[in-house]
């Protein structure tokens, strides 16, 4: 726990047998409360490793659903549980599980209501790291535009490793979110709507042989996706139209 506040760890994952143990272990000892496997009715034995975490809660989806799909089963089973904190890690090891308190510290602590880790506080650092140039152009290029309508002071808007606190999630009707990749994207649009409070963390770029990523046509298909909720955020916004996944819910004291 950090200020009392219980952690839990969300990796989804999909064909990552040669990665969730990695992953896992990489953890801090004693950083996580709760440890959320979602296996995403994946080809390989991803299932067989995560089964062999004692302590770990697995849910295996018997047929591909999708990453955001996958993040829903790991969020309301974490809200089940009762975590008050909820940090989601790619079960592919490209995002740095040892950075997990780090990143729930400030939504434990009550100053932040989400935690982002971003790999473009240090451009350099991405370029270098083997991020491959037309995603270096399209992340930025997105990102600017994102910040632009959403205003949440980030300096990226694609990363994979993300923290909630459980009042957050509460409130943004997430499950009406798609169940594709630009789950991520409606994301920050409600967080936007809301006024949540955003903070971000520098965490450092990997890609590797085994990290999984989408290729250059489905990333054109996620950029042109995410160009769409830019769109219906704006017509939300302006009352031109409404989006239920984009109405924030009151919580009652």
């Amino acid at each position: 726990m950090i200020s009392g506040k219980k952690i839990a760890a969300v990796i989804v994952a999909y064909n990552a047998e040669k990665t969730l143990e990695r992953t896992v272990n990489g953890i801090p000892e004693g950083g996580a409360d709760i440890l959320i496997i979602v296996d995403d009715a994946s080809k390989d034995n991803t299932f067989a490793v995560a089964k062999k975490f004692p302590k770990a809660i697995v849910i295996r989806h018997e047929k591909n659903m999708g990453y955001g799909a996958a993040q829903k089963s790991g969020y309301n089973k974490a809200m089940q549980y009762g975590a008050d904190v909820m940090v989601m890690i790619h079960g592919d090891f490209q995002y740095d599980p040892s950075l997990l308190v780090e990143m729930a510290r400030p939504l434990a602590l009550g100053t932040a209501d989400a935690c982002f880790g971003s790999r473009m506080q240090s451009k350099n650092d991405a370029w270098k790291n083997g991020m491959p140039w037309w995603r270096f152009v399209a992340n930025v290029s997105l990102s600017k535009i994102e910040e632009q309508i959403f205003r949440l002071n980030l300096s990226e808007y694609h990363t994979g490793y993300r923290a909630y606190t459980m009042e957050t999630l509460k409130r943004i009707p997430f499950n009406e979110n798609s169940d594709d990749f630009v789950f991520d994207s409606e994301i920050f649009a409600e967080l936007s709507l809301g006024n949540f409070r955003v903070t971000e963390i520098s965490i450092p770029t990997r890609y590797f042989k085994e990290a999984l990523s989408i290729n250059f046509r489905r990333s054109v298909i996620y950029g042109l996706q995410t160009l769409g909720v830019i769109t219906k955020f704006i017509l939300h916004k302006k009352g031109l139209k409404k989006y239920k996944n984009f109405v924030i819910r009151k919580i009652s004291n």
